[in-house]
């Protein structure tokens, strides 16, 4: 077992040099954290696989430290990709393009023509990237199917033993992980919501652009994300007043993940996890109260608050939507 070490910001000089040695280090953005190995080296992507329990043709997603790395692996960069990294990167926006040939190796790609890359809103990794020289993969750093992490102890509890180090910067800002969209093909196809929205996007790039659920465009999707052991229910606005007298009646451990003024308003909660005031905040401590209510407190289900799918709530709304298995709470 490996014996995971804690890096600071100002310490992230030493995590390059892991990085450089195919070591495996989990680095903070501003959504979720990530997990690093050299993407030019096919050992290493290998190992973030078996630290993860992730599925081998699985792809992963590329992280950068600017667009000139991009370059590198798919020539220069389409129109599409240019007004978008010129709006929002750095920030929690991925991008596929179609490769070079042969540019990344088919363990890094799922054995695709194409490939994500991100350039995250976070300095220390930005400056992590640039010191290795190398861009890294960047998947999320949880074990495979669980939530995603938004603090370096989510990181830990996942990767204690199985990677060299974390680069610790607190707790992410967003919370919910960043927005695909395919730039590969004749038309842009949103493959998840994330932290941009999509009117976002076709703002900027002038046109409608198409979204599809991810299991139409990537093996990804052939796996269960966001999978507690607690049930995860949502629930509709106008069935908390049905919930709370319902839940004078569960001997079983029900947590309640909902805004303090859904909170407020319940009576017969003793487990509960707040999620703000709004959407935004909701998205931040999404996985944090998953992880909380199932991890820490055992809970049996989860019931969680939810919200219109307009801007950030297409994110919130997908990633509640996985977890519950699309579930909804019902009294029937």
């Amino acid at each position: 077992m490996e014996i995971t070490k804690i890096y600071k910001p100002d310490e992230v000089a030493q995590a390059a040099k892991e990085i450089q040695l195919g070591e495996l280090i989990a680095f903070p953005t501003e959504t979720v954290y990530g997990l690093g190995a050299d993407a030019t080296n096919e050992k290493a992507v290998r190992r973030v696989f078996q630290a993860k329990g992730r599925p081998a043709n699985n792809p992963l997603n590329v992280t950068v430290c600017s667009p000139k790395m991009v370059e590198r692996f798919v020539g220069e960069i389409n129109e599409w990709g240019q007004k978008l990294i010129k709006q929002f990167w750095p920030g929690p926006l991925t991008l596929i393009f179609k490769t070079l040939p042969h540019a990344l190796a088919p363990v890094v790609t799922g054995g695709l023509p194409t490939a994500a890359f991100r350039m995250p809103d976070n300095q220390v990794t930005l400056k992590m990237i640039e010191l290795a020289g190398t861009p890294i993969v960047g998947p999320s750093a949880n074990s495979s199917g669980k939530p995603s992490p938004t603090t370096a102890d989510h990181v830990f509890h996942d990767m204690e033993g199985k990677i060299a180090g974390i680069v610790d910067d607190g707790p992410t800002a967003v919370g919910v992980e960043s927005t695909i969209i395919d730039l590969s093909g004749d038309t842009p196809i949103i493959t998840r919501p994330g932290a941009i929205s999509i009117k976002a996007i076709e703002d900027v790039l002038g046109i409608k652009v198409l979204l599809k659920d991810d299991k139409d465009v990537a093996p990804a999707a052939q796996y269960k994300h966001y999978n507690p052991d607690a049930q995860v229910l949502m629930v509709n606005d106008q069935d908390w007043d049905q919930v709370d007298q319902w839940l004078k009646t569960q001997n079983q451990k029900v947590g309640v993940m909902a805004t303090d003024k859904v909170l407020d308003s319940l009576s017969n909660t003793k487990l509960q996890f707040s999620l703000g005031q709004d959407v935004q905040s909701a998205s931040k401590r999404f996985f944090a109260g998953i992880r909380h209510l199932d991890n820490d407190e055992h809970a049996k289900m989860i019931l969680v608050q939810k919200f219109p799918e307009i801007g950030l709530g297409e994110a919130y709304m997908n990633r509640l939507e996985k977890a519950s298995g699309n579930q909804t709470w019902s009294l029937e």
